[in-house]
């Protein structure tokens, strides 16, 4: 039984999901005709293992159900018939929730010298949160389900279609924010209209709700429905983009407006203590060895001690230095073409830009708290820079002058895989470049695990009250160029003693 159970719910990548069978364990004992058999299977383990788990169904890619524990092919011959029946009976039955369970071992599998029903459930299918329980998580996913259903409704493929073309075409303000959830809800969409019959397509619905990334189940209140409201009112461009651009405004986006009220408060102390994330909090400047980096310079090579001979070797005849436009080109072609060779590169600092800082946890073992950081894989490194773009001078750089680049890295948020809503980035680490301007702590809602979302006033509060550790150390800094930006950054790169520019005009 375990290991059919585990083959039907692929080891724990699948979710499972509740119906509304009925008289299950009638159904199980009425298949044994001899009383005294049906009196040696009425048992109250068994029993309490066919109600509460035996109900259990997988939903495929096309909203068919499949019972997660019963398939007669792997039953005694004495229990055929009661699998059998009970099989029928859960695929027959409808979709009412999504299963979850903090219990390591569903059933008692051993009662003295009896053995009865139980799965061992893979450890990824268990459920852990701090924050809710198991009961809890299942109704709000149960609302989720109704929010989406209404949200399909409303919205219908054709405008989700042209919320995408905008989106996909960076035709609106900070558009990788709003991206997947609305490819989301057109994938669902999509699978939804290719499922046959009502139960398969309400099936397709709970299977995405059971795996959505946080928030996804929300779109009337989100950004992606703002948007697909204004495009299904019959709105021009103009308008869409005006009113897109002023909510997602990096000082309005997710940024509370009011000061936090003593309950949200006292809840976030809460929060935080059952997280055990009062020390992840504390932010320091990040240093140039802790840039995971896709490029550095080359290590230089020490003169070798000149020989008895050396001022005899012929003297090399100068070559008139050339004046080479520079070499306009995407990063993507610069990364694949030119950063493989590069022993050294220099950056053309620009009077005011995107200068951006790294920053991480003064406590590197403190519990993550940043959506790309986990217990898995850390990288407690955020990023910050101000609006509107900063003076060279206040990141002690000189405009017009060519920088040494001293690393070339993603955007944090993808050094552990891609993390699309906070949109792709390069940044150049600049020799010398270190804040000199307090920017608190730099932790923005935005950026936070969605479990701290609902005291995000608090934490908002928090870091414009604290500062950033490390000041007047050196640290990671220099310029960032995001994509959907207008580039027009220039490059220097030595390549065995030769140095070309290059004109870096977009990422892609």
């Amino acid at each position: 039984m375990n290991k059919r159970f585990f083959e039907n719910c692929g080891n724990g990548s699948r979710p499972l999901f509740t119906t509304d069978t009925k008289s299950l364990w009638d159904l199980y004992l009425d298949s044994f005709t001899d009383p005294a058999e049906r009196q040696y299977h009425n048992c109250h383990a068994c029993r309490h293992f066919i109600e509460r788990f035996g109900s259990l169904v997988t939903i495929s890619d096309d909203g068919l159900t499949m019972p997660a524990i019963w398939h007669e092919d792997d039953a005694p011959t004495i229990y055929k018939r009661a699998v059998a029946a009970m099989a029928k009976a859960v695929r027959r039955a409808k979709v009412n929730g999504v299963f979850l369970s903090s219990g390591e071992m569903w059933g008692t599998p051993k009662t003295g010298i009896w053995r009865h029903f139980a799965v061992c459930p893979p450890s990824g299918m268990v459920f852990k949160c701090l924050t809710q329980t198991a009961g809890q998580a299942m109704a709000e996913k149960r609302e989720d389900f109704k929010t989406v259903m209404h949200a399909m409704g409303e919205f219908t493929r054709e405008h989700l279609e042209t919320a995408l073309t905008l989106l996909k075409t960076d035709s609106l303000y900070r558009s990788e924010k709003v991206l997947g959830q609305a490819e989301w809800l057109h994938g669902l969409h999509v699978a939804r209209a290719a499922a046959h019959g009502s139960a398969a397509k309400a099936n397709v619905v709970w299977r995405a709700v059971a795996t959505a990334p946080a928030g996804f189940c929300h779109p009337r209140s989100s950004m992606i429905g703002t948007l697909l409201e204004d495009i299904a009112a019959g709105k021009d461009f103009d308008k869409v983009s005006r009113a897109f651009a002023a909510k997602m405004h990096p000082l309005a986006y997710q940024r509370p407006q009011a000061a936090p009220t003593t309950g949200a408060i006292a809840a976030a102390e809460k929060l935080i203590q059952q997280f055990g994330a009062a020390g992840s909090l504390d932010r320091r400047f990040a240093r140039l060895e802790e840039v995971q980096a896709l490029w550095r310079p080359a290590p230089k090579q020490e003169k070798s001690a000149d020989g008895i001979f050396e001022h005899l070797k012929p003297k090399g005849i100068k070559q008139p230095s050339l004046s080479i436009p520079a070499k306009v080109m995407t990063w993507e072609k610069f990364r694949q073409t030119v950063l493989p060779t590069a022993e050294r590169m220099a950056f053309q600092v620009p009077s005011r830009g995107p200068f951006t800082a790294l920053v991480t946890a003064v406590n590197p073992d403190a519990p993550p708290i940043l959506q790309w950081d986990s217990d898995d894989a850390r990288n407690p490194v955020s990023w910050y820079f101000w609006h509107g773009g900063s003076l060279a001078s206040q990141f002690g750089l000189q405009g017009g002058a060519f920088v040494d680049v001293e690393a070339l890295a993603l955007k944090p948020s993808m050094w552990n895989g891609w993390q699309e809503h906070h949109g792709a980035g390069i940044l150049f680490v600049l020799a010398g470049a270190r804040e000199s301007r307090q920017a608190g702590a730099a932790l923005f809602p935005e950026i936070l695990k969605s479990e701290f979302h609902g005291i995000r006033s608090v934490i908002e509060a928090y870091s414009l009250s604290a500062t950033i550790a490390g000041m007047d150390q050196p640290h990671a800094a220099g310029v960032m160029l995001n994509k959907g930006d207008t580039w027009n950054a220039t490059v220097r790169v030595w390549v065995s003693g030769h140095s070309m520019d290059y004109k870096l005009d977009r990422l892609d």
